[in-house]
């Protein structure tokens, strides 16, 4: 790690000498913020390409690009838009993309050569927390399943075989799709057949009946009530409430070779976050934004309602969420918890993918950059958390608080054989 061109609570001597160093220099300063622009610490790479998919908590780094904030970190932002996380997952791997929107889970699954070529990667912030959902096909709504009780006696009264989609094999939302499921007494491995569909398509597959269920992202949960063809069975938030989501993740190697770029990318995104959740007026502008054809490529009203606690599961309830996705929450949201990054490695552990214990502690430390997080977040005075891990309870009752991964692994009845 660079030093740091301004501390973050400098004297005045010293700030004074510093910025008479770099002015000596002939380097330009941004003081705004916090910026790191100048001398030793400016971005290695000016111009960064950032991968997302069409969802809407891709909403900070297409926010931080539109709305520039990238420019007071010294980078340029290029949003690029991609097809499915194998995609993201490719382009990370292969150097086309320097960055990414991305699942949780697949930054985990690469770096540990699961599902995929095996490479060296980073989980540089948590993007957002909360606002993903388990949809049911509207059919089988009518016939009694609208929650996870009722989807589990419906298939018990008629035996056939049942189809749900996720996203991304060692993603988040195959890991809350599994989770809910096995909470509710079906077993995914055994009792239903998963298939992988890239979220923009999850509506379109289960209007010609290629499913009966899946989970995703927001806006196409919303969407499939706008469109008549599912209902909302379970939001993600009350699987674990306050539940991480989607990272900012690159390779190792970028980081390595680009830790000031990796900074001001975070500081960047960081800011939008901040600028996301700050009010009312922002979020709707965020959501005009991000339905663009460029962008989500779907109507404003699939997204407005759901970034504001507004839900509905198309059946006629209706209510005020207050765990709906948030993207910075006073900097709650973002910090990488180490115990965040190792409840996947237990959920990859319990399905399969992983065939023994890894080094849950180990692994996580490998990934998530919580040292280069604290610089960030330490120049645009946010909080950081005392400790890498957190506790949570999950709506079974049980807690996860990252002390003894492996005993938690093992302790579910419903997993892989």
């Amino acid at each position: 790690m660079t030093t740091p061109l301004f501390p973050v609570n400098p004297s005045r001597r010293e700030f004074i000498q510093r910025a008479a160093a770099v002015t000596a220099a002939g380097s330009a300063v941004a003081l705004p913020g916090g910026a790191w622009a100048a001398g030793s610490d400016a971005p290695e790479k000016k111009e960064v390409r950032i991968g997302f998919i069409p969802l809407t908590d891709c909403a900070s780094v297409v926010m931080a690009s539109v709305m520039k904030f990238d420019e007071k970190y010294g980078i340029k932002i290029i949003a690029s838009k991609e097809s499915s996380w194998a995609a993201v997952r490719d382009k990370l791997v292969n150097g086309e993309l320097d960055a990414a929107h991305v699942l949780y889970g697949l930054v985990y699954g690469v770096h540990l050569g699961v599902s995929g070529p095996k490479k060296d990667m980073a989980v540089l912030m948590t993007l957002n927390h909360n606002g993903q959902a388990i949809s049911l096909s509207k059919k089988l709504a009518d016939k009694g399943a609208v929650d996870g009780a009722g989807l589990a006696k419906v298939m018990k009264a008629e035996p056939r075989e049942y189809t749900f989609a996720q996203t991304f094999p060692t993603g988040t939302h195959a890991m809350w799709l599994y989770y809910w499921l096995a909470s509710n007494g079906i077993n995914p491995m055994t009792d239903a057949k998963v298939i992988t569909v890239p979220p923009p398509q999850m509506v379109a597959n289960m209007r010609v009946g290629n499913m009966d269920g899946f989970c995703v992202g927001e806006p196409w949960n919303h969407r499939a009530i706008i469109d008549g063809i599912g209902v909302t069975a379970t939001t993600t938030q009350d699987i674990w409430k306050d539940h991480p989501e989607k990272v900012l993740g690159c390779t190792a190697e970028f980081v390595q070779k680009n830790p000031n770029t990796a900074r001001a990318m975070v500081m960047a995104i960081l800011e939008a976050s901040r600028w996301i959740d700050t009010g009312l007026q922002n979020k709707m502008k965020m959501a005009e934004t991000i339905a663009e054809k460029s962008y989500v490529n779907t109507s404003v009203d699939a997204i407005n309602q759901r970034i504001l606690g507004r839900y509905q599961n198309g059946m006629g309830k209706t209510w005020d969420d207050p765990n709906h996705m948030k993207f910075f929450n006073d900097g709650a949201v973002n910090y990488p918890y180490l115990s965040d990054g190792m409840w996947f490695l237990t959920q990859h552990k319990r399905w399969g993918l992983l065939k023994g214990d890894p080094d849950y502690l180990g692994v996580a430390k490998e990934i998530n950059q919580t040292a280069l997080y604290k610089e960030a977040a330490a120049q645009l005075k946010i909080n950081v958390p005392k400790s890498d891990l957190r506790s949570s309870k999950f709506g079974d009752g049980v807690v996860w608080d990252g002390t003894n991964p492996a005993k938690y692994a093992s302790s579910f009845k419903i997993k892989a054989a």
